[in-house]
């Protein structure tokens, strides 16, 4: 049986959670991203091979820490293209699906990651398997099998586009539900959101 691969997005810590510069300061902001990150990738270890795009060489250092494989973005220019490299490396490598990961995700867990490929693997090819995030219409974790089979819209109204990318190339398309996965730090009514949650 082929790999699944996991991809995680791993942004540049010292530009990380820009829209939460209201509620943290700078050296907060990096920490929570270093911390996320580090969850994001201890999780992502459900998958058969974890590889972390890194929008840093500290990114890049603590995702080989972690023992994952950090492909390292020459000059990072948001989550799709990076999301874009991360497939490419998977394809090439003859992976038979991947899973796309935020590395924002306070509560995800490895659990959370294998419950989502378990449900996706059970599924015929080619597929896709999205889990939304709370509110703006994200997706914050993306399973695709084949990689890659449909195209990058990650942002808000994420979620509609890739079901619409699926469905018009004949793709079958699934929710998975997951309050590990839901939640994503962007804004500070995220904050609040993760202290109830905690």
């Amino acid at each position: 049986m082929k790999a699944i691969w996991a991809v995680v997005l791993v942004k540049d810590f010292e530009r990380a959670k820009q829209r939460l510069a209201w509620s943290l300061g700078p050296e907060e902001r990096q920490e929570l991203a270093r911390a996320n990150a580090k969850l994001a990738l201890r999780a992502a270890a459900a998958a058969d091979h974890v590889l972390a795009v890194c929008g840093s060489p500290e990114a890049a250092e603590l995702a080989t820490a972690a023992g994952a494989d950090a492909l390292l973005e020459t000059k990072p220019e948001g989550q799709s293209p990076a999301a874009r490299l991360g497939l490419e490396r998977a394809t090439s490598a003859g992976a038979a699906a991947a899973l796309l990961l935020s590395s924002d995700l306070p509560l995800i867990t490895r659990g959370a990651v294998t419950r989502m490929l378990r449900t996706a693997w059970r599924i015929p090819a080619p597929v896709v398997v999205a889990a939304p995030a709370i509110g703006r219409g994200g997706t914050n974790a993306l399973y695709m099998a084949p990689p890659a089979v449909v195209g990058l819209h990650f942002g808000d109204d994420s979620l509609a586009k890739f079901e619409r990318d699926a469905r018009a190339g004949g793709v079958s398309f699934r929710l998975h539900l997951s309050r590990a996965l839901a939640l994503d730090l962007d804004e500070p009514s995220d904050l609040k959101l993760l202290e109830r949650a905690r």
